[in-house]
């Protein structure tokens, strides 16, 4: 596990400076409508404003879909010199190389959060991965407790995986991503898209929840973090569990505990020094390497929970951002 205490770097000063400007920690205080107000006041910096996007339903399930701006998504084609006087000649859509596509699914505790909360964060995974993104609007607990988060993600997976190419997009590259509780649920994606023999490039897990083991150490160092403290992960967490009995949860609530783990799409793992959910992400990783799994964990010393936010405002989370979309970039060429 990741150094703790006093031999861990110390939280980035920028970061740090940021949260005392714009102080914000994810909890129920007031209640789940309470908490979803408090989300979605955050303030949020315009992101690629000019993409082409989409709201519209799949599976009854409300989604945005994201286009990648096509110069920034293939590399310049140079054309020999004998053929720029030649007659133009009309390409049919069929025969232009395809964008991959991407399924994301936002965090928020499987409580908080929607397209517009997270609209910024999909653009930024359409134009650095040159992929079309599926945004999706699953429900939310209390209101719609497990599994129906689970039945919404994976009923727009399987239309994508069908019906990629009417999103011109290429069914052959298909990835999922999710931060926190959507690292959660791209987790689990990953198992039932194995199981239905939807092959996956990369599963990107941001920071996740993945075992619901308390009991590893970043729960207790991190009890008290920014953004995300031990306590609220246990109320969100019951909040969606619903009357699951948590004492034998299925894989598809807590994806470590599948009967095997083997032949599920290789994972990038993204997890954060001061956030209770470090150790979940990092084990997670060891679980899929011990069932063969490639899976990368990288580990952001100095950042918190919810890092993806700060993309583009401190560089440290930049930095980790990028990295992260570089690896999805990579998996889905």
């Amino acid at each position: 596990m990741p150094e703790s205490g006093t031999d861990r770097p110390a939280l980035d000063a920028i970061l740090e400076k940021v949260l005392e400007a714009v102080p914000f920690q994810l909890t129920m205080d007031g209640g789940p409508e309470a908490a979803r107000e408090r989300f979605r006041a955050l303030p949020r910096r315009p992101v690629h404003p000019d993409l082409r996007t989409e709201d519209r339903t799949i599976a009854d399930v409300p989604v945005r879909i994201y286009w990648p701006d096509s110069t920034e998504a293939s590399p310049p084609v140079s054309i020999p010199e004998s053929l720029r006087s030649c007659p133009p000649v009309s390409i049919p859509e069929s025969l232009r190389s395809r964008p991959p596509v991407t399924l994301f699914f936002h965090g928020g505790g499987w409580v908080v959060g929607d397209l517009d909360s997270y609209d910024g964060t999909a653009r930024e995974h359409a134009v650095a991965t040159g992929a079309v993104v599926v945004s999706v609007d699953y429900r939310l607990a209390p209101e719609h407790p497990y599994p129906a988060a689970v039945d919404d993600v994976w009923a727009v997976t399987q239309w994508v995986a069908a019906h990629a190419g009417e999103l011109g997009a290429d069914p052959e590259r298909l990835a999922v991503a999710g931060d926190s509780a959507g690292g959660n649920l791209a987790a689990v994606v990953a198992l039932l898209a194995r199981d239905a023999g939807i092959p996956l490039r990369l599963q990107l897990l941001w920071y996740p929840a993945t075992t619901w083991d308390t009991s590893l150490p970043s729960f207790r160092e991190n009890a008290d973090a920014p953004i995300l403290g031990r306590g609220d992960i246990g109320g969100f967490s019951l909040l969606y569990a619903g009357d699951t009995d948590l004492r034998n949860p299925p894989a598809t609530l807590v994806p470590a505990r599948a009967e095997s783990l083997a032949g599920v799409a290789p994972a990038y793992i993204a997890v954060a020094g001061y956030d209770p959910l470090r150790d979940d992400g990092v084990r997670y990783g060891e679980l899929l390497e011990s069932a063969g799994v490639p899976a990368e964990v990288h580990l952001a010393h100095t950042l918190v929970h919810g890092y993806l936010g700060y993309h583009g405002v401190v560089p440290a989370a930049t930095d980790a951002v990028d990295r992260g979309l570089a690896a999805l970039r990579a998996a889905l060429a």
